[in-house]
């Protein structure tokens, strides 16, 4: 039970990103929230306006480290025009199946 419990905990934070951290972020053209400031007006206000709503039960969480309150801020910011391309926003497990066909 233990074991799961650390399994549990060490998924959890592998797969959360800083939703909130405009460098993680572009638009859906692919320019760098970070880089135009007309960008990151907009993301700032389509921000404020995404905060409440995935702290909301209906939404997402009122726990702002969970992953329900993390998937409703990346979908809101989504539905603005903002897609999160950090490095851990869609963790994907890295398998390497190195030819397995060739053997």
């Amino acid at each position: 039970m233990r074991l799961m419990a650390v399994v549990g905990v060490a998924l959890s934070l592998g797969c959360i990103s800083a939703a909130e951290s405009p460098s993680n972020y572009r638009s859906y053209s692919g320019i760098r929230v970070d880089t135009d400031p007309v960008l990151l007006a907009r993301y700032d206000k389509a921000l404020r306006w995404c905060v409440p709503e995935a702290g909301s039960l209906r939404r997402g969480s009122p726990d702002a480290h969970s992953l329900h309150y993390n998937a409703a801020l990346r979908s809101c910011l989504y539905r603005r025009g903002f897609v999160d391309r950090g490095v851990y926003a869609y963790p994907i497990p890295e398998v390497h199946f190195e030819h397995f066909l060739d053997r």
